[in-house]
């Protein structure tokens, strides 16, 4: 009897012990699926909040830099590239120009004060050296008159306005090549605005049906051609107009500058 009731107790005592395991287990269950939960809804307004963030991202993403490039690509590789081309060509030279203009523009009247102190102090053979060793259009016209210096002043003037005129078709190199590639540029973009508007109405010919789909392509082709082309063109267009004022200047500066120093002349004769 007593075995039976040990027996009776053991099983009691186990049974309680398995149950209390089961409502542990089932806690625990409950526990951890109402963290989830808690985490769930913790992590929807983060990951809405990592949206949000992202949103700036995507929109510096598509920025100025990355529109010309999806653009430039849809407009097609065939019409788009030369007209690339002669943005980067067009480029190059307006600053070779740039360059070029800078380093001929001198300060004549201090070019001038010094001529004119060479010559009272060491003659002309010092103010030719002093041409020589001057850089700039300036200098060079210079350097002609003082060379026919002893020939007279008429063959002095006419030296130095002959090779003024030398100078200044220099200072104009490459310009002829900005102008050509403005006028270039625009015409290449219309170019493939007309072979956009062929292929539209090729695929409207095939397709016989006048849909926004069918006609898409073309259109955009047509479109996106003639708008690169055109701000190539404006691009070109402002430095050149920048590279006929800085030439300009230099020659007016070169036309008084001379009259100057022939006045110098006729006084140190």
């Amino acid at each position: 009897m007593k075995k039976v009731v040990s027996l009776l107790a053991v099983l009691g005592f186990l049974t309680f012990g398995i149950a209390n395991v089961s409502f542990a287990a089932n806690d625990q269950k409950t526990d951890n699926a109402t963290t989830e939960q808690v985490a769930d809804s913790a992590a929807a307004p983060a990951a809405a909040q990592a949206e949000l963030t992202e949103d700036p991202d995507d929109a510096v993403n598509h920025g100025l830099h990355y529109t010309l490039k999806e653009k430039f690509i849809q407009g097609g590789a065939v019409w788009m590239t030369p007209v690339l081309i002669c943005l980067i060509l067009g480029l190059a030279f307006v600053i070779e120009r740039i360059f070029y203009l800078n380093l001929s523009t001198v300060n004549s009247k201090k070019l001038l004060n010094k001529i004119e102190d060479a010559l009272q102090n060491g003659g002309v053979e010092k103010a030719k050296e002093l041409c020589r060793n001057t850089k700039g259009p300036l200098a060079a016209v210079f350097y002609q008159g003082l060379d026919r210096y002893n020939e007279g002043l008429d063959s002095v003037e006419k030296s130095v306005v002959s090779y003024g005129g030398v100078q200044m078709a220099k200072l104009e190199t490459n310009l002829t090549w900005i102008s050509l590639f403005i006028a270039l540029s625009p015409s290449l973009g219309f170019l493939g605005t007309v072979i956009g508007m062929v292929q539209a109405f090729d695929d409207i010919e095939r397709a016989g049906d006048i849909s926004p789909t069918i006609v898409a392509g073309g259109m955009k082709v047509a479109l996106l051609t003639t708008v690169f082309g055109l701000i190539s063109a404006m691009i070109l267009q402002v430095f050149y107009n920048y590279l006929l004022t800085k030439v300009d200047s230099i020659v007016n500066d070169m036309e008084d500058a001379t009259i100057s120093f022939m006045d110098i002349l006729v006084k140190n004769k």
